[in-house]
């Protein structure tokens, strides 16, 4: 049995009960990073094996753990934040587990890319989710791709790539594409900035970045 267990992206207290409820039960805890996992597993008093399980081992790693599951064993999939397989490190061993007919299983719960969509003001009805955009090869392709797509795009990025990326969409879309940048999503000093694509890049250039982003721009035909 593979349970996939969605953490908070923040504030602990947004863990569900029934996620809580698995962690006790299961035998081993798989994790992207012990450390981050360590804190969450202390403050809900769950003591079970953590093992880690992240993007540089999954290769290596994964066929034992499936033997174990073939074997009775029961685990659980956590990554820093968020629910795993969306931007982490999950479908490899989701894929394994399947093919070997171990029953998989995820929980409902936190992502960043839900609460910063429905928050935004720009359309719900119909988006696209591209994750990170490519660092190099590709990138071009992709914005080049985005700047046509009519539906409302989400997409993440790290705070020290983010004026970059701003700057870009602004070359892509247009300085006048709406848009909406959220940060530090359920935290204390969360943060949500909308405006066309240059109000919210001249926004962080006078304050700096900090935290987790997520960027969603509306889409090539919206009208506001």
């Amino acid at each position: 049995m593979l349970y996939i267990v969605p953490t908070p992206i923040g504030n602990l207290g947004d863990m569900t009960f029934r996620a809580v409820a698995v962690l006790k039960e299961v035998d081993l805890i798989l994790a992207e990073d012990t450390r981050t996992s360590g804190v969450l597993l202390k403050h809900y008093e769950i003591s079970k094996p953590l093992q880690s399980y992240h993007q540089h081992n999954e290769h290596q790693v994964t066929e034992r753990l499936v033997q174990q599951m073939i074997g009775g064993a029961k685990m659980a999939l956590l990554t820093d934040a968020g629910t795993p397989g969306i931007s982490d490190p999950a479908f490899f061993i989701i894929r394994a587990s399947i093919q070997h007919n171990i029953r998989v299983e995820c929980l409902p719960g936190a992502t960043a890319l839900i609460p910063a969509l429905v928050n935004s003001g720009l359309p719900t009805d119909s988006f696209c989710f591209e994750g990170f955009l490519p660092l190099k090869k590709g990138r071009h392709t992709m914005l080049t791709t985005l700047a046509e797509e009519n539906r409302t795009i989400v997409l993440y990025e790290s705070p020290m790539r983010l004026l970059k990326t701003l700057k870009q969409l602004m070359e892509y879309f247009g300085e006048e594409r709406q848009c909406a940048v959220s940060r530090e999503l359920t935290k204390k000093f969360e943060e949500n900035a909308r405006g066309s694509l240059k109000e919210v890049y001249d926004h962080f250039e006078k304050k700096g970045v900090k935290g987790e982003i997520v960027i969603v721009i509306a889409g090539k035909n919206y009208k506001a």
